[in-house]
């Protein structure tokens, strides 16, 4: 059986996440059913951690015997998932109650750096440990096709990052909201995406990927967070809403290809909605 075989009633739960999200985005484009839209996305993202939590629940197995396997629930693993939660729903909960309306753009801008450091950390865990991920071929390399969603994700993921990092401090007052003009900075981001590119391919070709070659991961990803910090300082403060709708485009895609890696189909279709949205 094909270890990435989905259950029938997972792809179902996914399915109907998906077109919560989309009833979302849906209702959230105009006022009278903003709060209609609200609920939809609330619900559709309740549907996808549930049922991702129910497939990965964390058990292990202990041999106590030469044939007798006894199955538990790893304790420390469901603490360290509530406590994720918890610590995402307080954060999540204070900062809405607290925010003003007119802050609006910045929470989003923010918000937008968690979603691109998310993708960029998931991809990390999936170089770190891709057997954990299912991404190894047969000779324990991990696959290239795999790679290049790993590359791809963080690198989207850690321009999305920096770049809303960038936002959402000249929205806030944390910085000038003048344009920062560098000499030359259209060759120098032309040239930094470039090298992005170049490096994902060799890095997708190289016969032992993951060995010697594991620098270019953490090169790519560390040009990638320079991309997203030259390509909004030349941006000024007045144009900074057009970029987190821009940057909401690419925390989408961000979360696209990482929703490959992990094969989820929820991710897949929640971030090809938002990036084409």
């Amino acid at each position: 059986m094909n270890a990435h075989a989905v259950n029938p009633w997972v792809a179902l739960a996914y399915l109907v996440a998906g077109i919560c999200f989309i009833l979302a985005l849906r209702g959230l484009s105009h006022p009278t059913t903003s709060r209609q839209g609200n609920r939809f996305g609330m619900i559709g993202m309740a549907i996808a951690v549930v049922t991702t939590l129910v497939i990965h629940f964390p058990i292990t197995h202990v041999l106590k015997a030469p044939d007798q396997m006894e199955v538990g629930i790893n304790g420390t693993a469901v603490l360290e998932i509530l406590a994720a939660i918890a610590i995402g729903a307080v954060i999540g909960l204070t900062t809405a109650r607290k925010i003003a309306m007119t802050a609006m753009p910045q929470l989003v801008a923010a918000f937008h750096s968690l979603v691109g450091l998310a993708a960029v950390l998931v991809a990390a865990a999936a170089f770190l440990n891709p057997a954990g991920f299912g991404i190894l071929d047969d000779a324990g390399q991990i696959l290239a096709v795999s790679r290049v969603e790993m590359m791809l994700g963080a690198a989207i993921g850690a321009i999305t990052f920096s770049g809303s990092v960038i936002a959402f401090a000249k929205l806030n007052g944390n910085m000038s909201g003048a344009p920062i003009l560098l000499p030359a900075r259209h060759v120098i981001n032309f040239g930094t995406i470039t090298a992005i590119l170049v490096i994902t391919a060799l890095y997708a070709l190289a016969p032992a990927a993951g060995a010697g070659e594991g620098w270019m991961f953490w090169a790519a990803l560390a040009l990638a967070f320079a991309v997203g910090f030259l390509l909004i300082i030349p941006i000024g403060g007045a144009d900074m809403p057009v970029v987190v709708s821009m940057l909401n485009s690419y925390s989408g895609w961000a979360a696209a290809a990482m929703g490959f890696t992990l094969h989820n189909s929820a991710m897949i279709i929640t971030g090809a909605l938002v990036g084409s949205s």
